[in-house]
């Protein structure tokens, strides 16, 4: 079942209009100020030296040498992935993003998911999300590199890592292809961009597929920006990190207990996730809640004061 979060447009359907706060996502809701963008981003084809700069820029921003490349998203790598190599057994360490699964078996693989890093082992390609949507679990880089010997391929995605770098692999990726997401720190996923960085043939073999011109003009000259300010992003990992502790108090305060997450969501243990969705929604805050669980109940972080003042309130 391929449900999302970012659903706000069925949360207005069904309960009407208003000043909706969508905490469904992880995506930061304090994002990068946008830059003053050159005419040529939007009238002209993206330039092979515009498109190196970007890599250039994400390499230093990641601190990594290794063969990488933009894409629309780390969704457009998830969906080209199930493409790369021949079709198996690929196994998923769930629960986590469903696409993965979902592209896969899209695409005719045989797909399982299973629940520890251990059972990840003999498949064809290995799918670990790090840290991981929606519980937070994560894995240290020597545990995953040492997964990778003992599959086929691995694949990590790393979309929510920005805020804990030492969990990444992007730095000496190996055999690993990593994922990285630039919308949800960044807070821009209107720009559609991500990257992904492994080895020369996999990278290469994953650049032709992708195409001429994989992301926009705009895409590449708000990347370069906002990759290369590490002030903001300094300031907003602090930030964050201070703010899942505010979040934590007030769903404490409401009975919940937390099950995980990182700096940019928090998944609790509710008595019933659906009615915890449904009086947060009659707020016009909108939440995620899963399949697999009647107790799960996802937030991202809120953003501007009055944001906060609201979730308190309805919390209260």
């Amino acid at each position: 079942m391929r449900d999302h979060g970012g659903n706000i447009d069925w949360a207005k359907a069904h309960y009407g209009g208003g000043d909706w706060i969508d905490l469904s996502t992880g995506i930061n809701r304090v994002p990068y100020p946008v830059p003053a963008l050159s005419p040529e981003a939007w009238t002209m084809l993206p330039t092979a030296e515009a498109k190196a700069r970007l890599m250039r820029t994400a390499e230093v921003a990641f601190g990594t040498q290794a063969p990488g490349v933009a894409l629309a998203g780390a969704q457009a790598a998830i969906q080209l992935i199930p493409r790369l190599m021949p079709k198996g057994q690929a196994s998923v360490l769930a629960p986590t993003y469903n696409e993965h699964a979902a592209s896969l078996r899209a695409a005719g693989w045989t797909v399982t998911e299973v629940s520890t890093l251990e059972n990840l082992a003999g498949a064809d390609l290995a799918i670990v999300v790090n840290p991981n949507n929606p519980d937070g679990r994560s894995h240290a880089p020597a545990t995953l590199r040492a997964l990778a010997q003992q599959v086929g391929q691995l694949v990590v995605d790393e979309s929510f890592a920005d805020p804990t770098p030492a969990l990444s692999v992007i730095a000496d990726p190996g055999p690993i292809l990593a994922l990285r997401s630039f919308g949800k720190f960044w807070g821009l996923a209107g720009v559609r961009l991500g990257f992904a960085f492994g080895a020369e043939g996999l990278i290469a073999r994953l650049s032709d597929m992708a195409g001429p011109w994989p992301v926009s003009g705009a895409a590449i000259e708000i990347g370069c920006a906002a990759l290369s300010d590490s002030d903001w992003r300094r300031d907003t990992i602090a930030r964050l990190e201070a703010e899942v502790t505010r979040i934590d108090a007030l769903a404490g305060a409401a009975g919940w207990s937390l099950v995980g997450g990182c700096a940019l969501f928090r998944t609790y243990a509710t008595p019933d996730a659906a009615a915890a969705q449904d009086h947060l929604a009659r707020q016009k805050i909108w939440s995620r809640i899963f399949p697999y669980s009647d107790r799960w109940i996802r937030l991202g972080l809120p953003g501007a004061s009055v944001e906060w003042e609201r979730l308190h309130a309805a919390l209260t």
